[in-house]
């Protein structure tokens, strides 16, 4: 068991963090994919809701109580995205927001607990945790039997994996992965969009057919980046973050949901922290914190009713 010194940690201002705006912004790739995502992220800076859903959540002694002796700080691990629902800048370039960030926020103060907030990429986040170099990853991590074997995870939304593409697209559902053979489709770098890709892209050769192209960028104004302008075919990402996107840019399209996921908190294999957390989650579900923070964000569709330790992948 990793113990959590005082003096390592200290706190934060809410989710402002000391990081270039343009790094975030940096192209992935070549050419003017630069301008365009950082084009794509000032507009959709313009859209973040700040409404304060967390200022009002109180300390929960029932949940407090839970956490490990002593433990009074914890460091979070959270990755950028780019765009709502998930996390972004507010226009000040260095305060967080998103819908993570709400509910680590929320979580936090239900609990008492301070925190140091650092930012990572996404794909350095689970191995990092594994390590004991952060205590918490907060950046939508969906609950997979593969992940549950070295990480633990306190649920807080259902989410999940859809796809979308251009208006113009001829594609309408996408019910089977061989519908994407010959596509080029754009994801998340280190995500379980990545993994259900590759692990089926020999579906295609199989029937005899192209396989598709997975193409991985580390922001998602990059993947929009790569559609809108024509080198991918269709993203395949979270629920909610096509839903918004599609709702906030011009000429694309949500085609479906695909596979539907648990989202957590993740922690170390064997954390203690968990039974806290999970008592927080659930303290904000019963006093309506919970439900302020997805109408906020337009991710009512999301709800879970209780939040659950490590529970087992849902399989469509």
């Amino acid at each position: 068991m990793r113990t959590f010194p005082r003096t390592r940690l200290r706190h934060f201002a809410p989710f402002a963090l000391i990081t270039s705006a343009a790094l975030l912004l940096s192209a992935c790739g070549s050419g003017s994919t630069g301008s365009a995502q950082a084009a794509g992220a000032a507009a959709a800076a313009d859209k973040v809701p700040t409404t304060d859903v967390v200022s009002g959540v109180h300390k929960d002694a029932a949940a407090a109580g839970l956490l490990p002796p002593g433990v009074h700080e914890v460091t979070v691990a959270i990755s950028v995205g780019g765009t709502p629902p998930g996390t972004t800048y507010l226009d000040d370039g260095k305060t967080l927001t998103g819908q993570d960030v709400d509910f680590t926020q929320a979580v936090a103060k239900a609990l008492g607990l301070r925190l140091k907030v650092e930012q990572a990429g996404f794909e350095a986040i689970l191995p990092a945790l594994e390590s004991g170099k952060y205590d918490v990853g907060a950046s939508n991590f969906g609950v997979t039997d593969e992940r549950r074997r070295t990480i633990d995870f306190v649920t807080y939304i259902n989410d999940g994996q859809g796809f979308a593409t251009r208006k113009d697209s001829d594609l309408t559902k996408i019910t089977d992965l061989t519908q994407l053979c010959g596509l080029k489709v754009a994801t998340g770098a280190g995500t379980t969009f990545e993994a259900t890709l590759e692990k089926n892209k020999h579906r295609c050769s199989d029937a005899g057919k192209k396989p598709y192209t997975v193409q991985t960028y580390g922001e998602p104004s990059a993947i929009w980046s790569s559609v809108q302008q024509g080198r991918s075919d269709v993203v395949m990402s979270t629920i909610n973050g096509l839903r918004y996107a599609v709702a906030h840019q011009p000429g694309l399209k949500f085609l479906n949901e695909y596979h539907r996921l648990d989202v957590g908190f993740a922690f170390k294999k064997g954390t203690r922290l968990a039974p806290a957390f999970q008592a927080a989650v659930n303290k904000l579900i019963a006093d309506g914190t919970y439900e302020a923070i997805l109408k906020k964000w337009g991710t009512t569709g999301s709800a879970i009713k209780t939040s659950r330790i490590s529970p087992p992948e849902l399989k469509n």
